[in-house]
């Protein structure tokens, strides 16, 4: 495979000072899946002009590395008149040359992490074949998992002092934050999130979150924050490594916001490096929002007042509406817990679901069925059922619909649009577009919720929600607003996150 990559990855590559990790992840992984790692001929002529001396004498040894497109394909018209309305530099006008070797077919991928891009990409009708990182690997995990031979150890929340200060992770940072080191001895008795390569012991994110109440100063900030309970989000990073950390921390942050009833979210952070603008990104989905500065940092806040709003659910995350329409879904035991790994049985052991993948991490997930109707809309709820008899099946989960898709052009579209969400890997999604003359379609979702006490069918039957042993769900089964809010009760749900 043909991997054209953007003028950016290579200088972050080759610079003489280590200031992105994740391209060095990026790097092993194509080098072990066997990509053509390609640089273009425009590129180097940016890389020449870089103001570091060291940088450019470091690129012009390693130049050898990668092969070089010397001469620019001719221009498409389509890409030109992107480019005459949306190019308005030099560097946007280069990029553009890169992004028509990939819409020419020239290459097969291009990887960036330019958002201006993949914004053009799209306006192109290539955005399957313009990746940032993350994406990337995401799809070479997905089409190689036999390739995967290291687990990244779970979610853990430890003490500052178990924590290595000299793990090259925090090196950013303390590039960042001077004084990060006394910062974080400071804090040796609080705690923070982190995920680990359980192969090196070598850290892969780091979250710290702080509450604070109406007596806060924050007069630093410019305009200042106005006297709220906030959740401050004091240090959050996540390397790239294609397990979607960065929305299982973003679940974290919410989960603690909704524990200390607070009416606001706030994080500071810079925007200097691809890493930094692909987490504010990632944030500015999930409801963030620019407030102002704090000295060179910028300041984003979510409201965490208790709204849902259909045109956009992932603003309002976690919040749901019980005036929407609510369906038990059943989902086989092999792949409950792998979708669902918050929902994690009493009977189940941790120790089976410590390797990370996309769809055990990621809040956005998928589910494909074959059901008939009725089928949920957009902002509907849905209540997973793991299946198993009489009393070993229970619900236990809640989620919240994004998308209904239906009707893929062909097998690949089905295939790129389940990737990242759900349980099966690649080869098996093939098998099951090709599974019956019906094509499937696809439901979206977000994991909201999972319930403190579980409900077997011997209870859902006495409850009068099943009918009988026989009457189990099969596909979607509408249940009325009062037998939701049954459900609530019996399994002792707490309902902050709950909008009438």
């Amino acid at each position: 495979m043909k991997v054209l990559l953007d003028t950016n990855i290579i200088i972050h590559r080759e610079a003489g000072h280590v200031v992105n990790q994740d391209i060095g992840i990026l790097f092993k992984w194509l080098d072990r899946t066997h990509c053509e790692k390609l640089v273009h001929s425009k590129s180097i002529e940016e890389i020449l002009k870089n103001k570091n001396a060291a940088t450019v004498e470091t690129f012009k040894v390693k130049i050898q590395n990668y092969e070089v497109l010397q001469n620019p394909s001719p221009m498409a018209e389509e890409v030109l008149a992107v480019s005459k309305k949306m190019d308005s530099t030099e560097n946007d006008s280069v990029d553009t040359v890169l992004l028509n070797e990939v819409f020419c077919s020239r290459v097969d991928l291009l990887i960036t992490e330019d958002k201006k891009i993949h914004a053009k990409a799209a306006a192109l009708g290539v955005s399957d074949k313009v990746f940032n990182i993350d994406r990337f690997l995401e799809k070479i995990f997905s089409e190689n998992p036999e390739l995967v031979n290291y687990k990244v150890l779970n979610v853990q929340k430890v003490p500052f002092g178990k924590i290595d200060l000299d793990d090259p992770f925090f090196q950013s940072l303390k590039d960042d934050y001077g004084g990060f080191d006394k910062w974080f001895l400071r804090k040796y008795d609080e705690s923070a999130y982190i995920t680990i390569n359980s192969n090196n012991g070598k850290l892969l994110s780091f979250l710290y979150v702080k509450k604070e109440d109406e007596t806060e100063n924050y007069s630093d900030i410019t305009p200042p924050l106005p006297p709220k309970k906030r959740l401050k989000v004091g240090t959050f990073k996540v390397i790239s490594n294609g397990f979607r950390l960065g929305e299982r921390f973003l679940k974290i942050i919410f989960d603690n916001a909704l524990k200390n009833k607070v009416e606001e979210i706030y994080v500071t952070i810079f925007d200097r490096t691809d890493e930094q603008k692909r987490l504010i990104a990632l944030m500015e989905k999930w409801g963030f929002v620019y407030w102002g500065k704090k000295g060179d940092e910028s300041v984003y806040v979510r409201d965490f007042n208790p709204n849902f709003a259909i045109d956009d659910v992932c603003k309002t995350y976690p919040y749901i509406s019980k005036n929407r329409d609510t369906f038990i879904v059943p989902i086989y035991p092999d792949y409950h817990t792998e979708l669902l790994p918050d929902s994690i049985l009493n009977t189940e052991s941790p120790s089976d679901f410590v390797e990370d993948s996309p769809h055990r991490n990621s809040i956005s997930k998928v589910y494909v069925s074959w059901a008939f109707e009725p089928h949920p809309k957009k902002g509907d709820l849905l209540v997973f059922y793991r299946t198993g008899g009489l009393y070993k099946s229970v619900i236990t989960t809640i989620g919240i619909v994004t998308e209904i898709k239906e009707n893929f052009s062909n097998k690949e579209e089905f295939v790129v649009y389940c990737r990242k969400g759900s349980v099966f890997p690649e080869k098996e999604l093939e098998k099951m577009w090709d599974y019956r003359p019906q094509r499937p379609f696809v439901v979206s979702f977000l994991y909201v919720y999972s319930f403190p006490n579980r409900i077997n069918m011997s209870k859902l039957i006495d409850m009068g929600i099943f009918n009988g042993v026989n009457d189990g769900p099969r596909g979607f089964r509408l249940i009325s607003k009062s037998q939701f809010e049954r459900i609530l009760k019996e399994t002792a749900s707490e309902g902050s996150f709950i909008v009438d």
